[in-house]
């Protein structure tokens, strides 16, 4: 039985959050919030959210123990970059580009069964 939390338009770029994906997707989602708290990245943030949010789904919803979830995928996609400009001198303007991002984590019980 799998458990889904999305977290979609977020304003930092997939390849940031990707960094710190790397680092956790070993570990289980409670470990992960662990690391998460003290890792010194603005990705973690709202990575944590999203994973506190799985796992609310999972012990609500599903009724399944916190202790006994594991990482199936996380998954970043990039969202609509926003383009911008800035202006500078001599009447020209240098583009901005203002990346976003979408988290989907996916959970489920390591053995199967039910708390």
């Amino acid at each position: 039985m799998q458990i889904k939390a999305e977290r979609n338009y977020i304003r930092m770029s997939a390849q940031k959050l990707r960094l710190v994906v790397k680092a956790i997707k070993k570990l289980n989602p409670l470990e992960s919030l662990d690391y998460l708290k003290f890792l010194n990245k603005q990705a973690a943030r709202p990575l944590a959210l999203t994973i506190k949010q799985a796992i609310a789904n999972a012990a609500n919803n599903k009724k399944l123990d916190k202790k006994n979830l594991k990482f199936v995928n996380i998954e970043i996609m990039e969202g609509p970059t926003y383009k911008r400009w800035q202006p500078v001198s001599r009447g020209r303007a240098h583009p901005i580009l203002k990346r976003t991002s979408h988290i989907k984590v996916v959970l489920e019980a390591k053995d199967g069964t039910k708390s």
